[in-house]
């Protein structure tokens, strides 16, 4: 009992103590927030990208078989066959081309402008996807994205049909209608009813060779899925319209699949169904692992494995900070232990043993470790919660734009505050605190009484 007393006493006595502290606090405090955050870029960068493709997408080949045969034009034939497969909940066909996305009229001369310039060219060029709306609903959240409320958003009058003739649109084009993402409406000012152009090239069924094809379409409404990079250039469009603006040289580019258990097949799938589409003839790859058929995590590894490093290499550096800090402990109790000597020396006297010594300079550092955590947890665990809320506000006060929600791929400061985050960096904080600790305190036990009593 006296042990813990008596280290607890030299604690608030010594006011330098408080440095260990803060810089215990400081640096969990700081692992904890920017770990949380990180850990919430990669969740929300997943769940993102995830949301515009399926669990597992198929790209056949649009190149002869070994035999001279091409693959079937129709997708029927390939969705019939992976319906078949086990785990396969759904499928649908898609398909997706380039372009170039033009306004008529005065709107046109900013297109040019764009072209001209490499930076505005995500503004002009668009990523035509041809869907069949309701199997699409069943691999991807397209339904959730033209739900989502915006006030910039232009809502399509019927979501089971978002490809239809809004019924109070006047007017008697002929053209097909399309949805558009929200910021590319928003930034070149489309509305439900506006008239784009899109150009973009063919292969020639009769030589082979590349051909404009040029067409009109009406803007239906606007999709939002909190994926800049998605709402500043996808274009969405009924897949057999995108097949006729093609002229019929394509139905289809790819087939998303939706699994019933996508943690447990992912590891496996690719390869299983590598090897049945092969058999039947439906891919070209004859490899395990085949570009034909990848799951949603191998199209965008590179990205996420990016995260995932930043996230390693952020939480290395900021380790540092609880080094450092548990180094300042260190140098504290030294110092302590030399001007204690002679407290050392009337504790021995009066019947403290080595080791109850040695315990109290251990307790003193441990209290700073304690108390270091304990603030940290708590300002880290508050500061991930409410992080977005934070930055707003210093960004106002400050006048000052913290984080540029335009640059990444979605519109708040996400973070994921995980139970096992918060206790792998306390108990490390701790451990390190003990191992800087047990020097001073092994030296203090070490004193003699009479050379500790003769100290001035």
């Amino acid at each position: 009992m006296f042990v813990g007393y008596i280290s607890w006493c030299y604690l608030l006595r010594r006011r330098i103590n408080s440095i260990g502290v803060m810089g215990i606090t400081v640096g969990v405090g700081a692992l904890i927030m920017i770990l949380s955050i990180m850990t919430g870029f990669l969740e929300e960068s997943r769940d993102t990208v995830r949301g515009s493709l399926a669990d597992v997408i198929i790209e056949p080949a649009d190149i002869p078989t070994f035999d001279g045969k091409r693959l079937p034009k129709s997708a029927d034939p390939l969705i019939a066959a992976v319906l078949k497969e086990d785990g396969v909940l759904a499928a649908s066909p898609r398909l997706s081309w380039g372009g170039l996305l033009i306004q008529p009229g005065g709107g046109g001369f900013d297109s040019i402008r764009h072209l001209k310039n490499a930076q505005g060219n995500q503004f002009v060029f668009a990523h035509i996807v041809g869907v069949d709306v309701q199997s699409e609903y069943t691999t991807t959240n397209l339904r959730e994205w033209l739900t989502n409320e915006s006030d910039a958003r232009v809502a399509v009058e019927n979501v089971d049909d978002p490809f239809a003739r809004p019924e109070g649109y006047a007017g008697d084009e002929p053209w097909a209608w399309i949805v558009v993402g929200e910021q590319l409406a928003e930034y070149r000012g489309l509305h439900q009813g506006s008239v784009i152009n899109l150009i973009t090239v063919v292969p020639d069924p009769r030589n082979g060779e590349a051909r404009e094809n040029n067409r009109k379409f009406l803007v239906a409404g606007t999709f939002r899925s909190k994926d800049n990079e998605v709402d500043l250039s996808r274009i969405y469009v009924d897949r057999w319209e995108l097949s006729d603006f093609l002229s019929d040289t394509h139905e289809y580019t790819q087939v998303l699949l939706k699994l019933d258990d996508y943690e447990k097949r992912r590891d496996t799938v690719d390869a299983t169904l590598t090897a049945s589409l092969k058999e039947q003839g439906l891919i070209v790859s004859d490899r395990v692992r085949s570009y034909e058929v990848r799951t949603w995590e191998d199209f965008r590894g590179s990205l996420l494995g990016a995260i995932e490093n930043e996230r390693v290499l952020m939480g290395i550096m900021l380790a540092l900070i609880v080094l450092v800090a548990a180094f300042t402990v260190f140098a504290i109790l030294m110092m302590m232990v030399t001007e204690k000597r002679r407290d050392i020396g009337i504790l021995t006297a009066l019947g403290a043993t080595p080791t109850s010594i040695r315990s109290i300079f251990f307790m003193i550092g441990m209290w700073n470790a304690l108390l270091g955590c304990l603030f940290g947890a708590i300002i880290g665990v508050l500061g991930a919660l409410n992080i977005d809320g934070i930055e707003r506000w210093l960004s106002a006060t400050f006048e000052v734009q913290i984080f540029n929600r335009d640059v990444y791929m979605f519109s708040h400061i996400p973070a994921v505050v995980t139970p096992l985050t918060v206790i792998s960096i306390v108990s490390g904080a701790l451990l390190a605190t003990a191992i800087f600790s047990f020097f001073p305190a092994w030296r203090a036990s070490r004193l003699h009484p009479i050379d500790a009593l003769r100290a001035e």
